[in-house]
């Protein structure tokens, strides 16, 4: 799947900006993905921590499910999706491009 993202270029000729489409080559695409993939790994690690350090806080009784849920909830507030490390790719290659 191509990910193409477009960036506002400001031009000396034009008060509007141009439109400059970014694409991201298969393997700048995969590497993203496997960035996001390990650190949203790491991040539901930490969340499950965070999750058991609060059932003992509030002595909550650890269920093993609740103690998932909460780490779930946890994650999903904190995680980044894979969009924003490919977004941010893109960006680079256009300040490369056009700085």
């Amino acid at each position: 799947m191509v990910f193409y993202k477009t960036f506002p270029r400001t031009t000396d000729k034009s008060t509007y900006p141009v439109w400059e489409e970014i694409k991201l080559t298969d393997a700048e695409e995969k590497e993203q993905e496997v960035i996001a993939r390990r650190e949203n790994i790491d991040l539901l690690k930490e969340c499950i921590e965070d999750a058991s350090v609060i059932m003992d806080k509030k002595k909550l009784k650890p269920f093993q499910t609740d103690m998932i849920n909460i780490a779930i909830a946890l994650f999903e507030k904190r995680s980044s999706h894979v969009v924003y490390y490919k977004e941010r790719k893109a960006k680079e290659k256009f300040d490369k491009k056009f700085s």
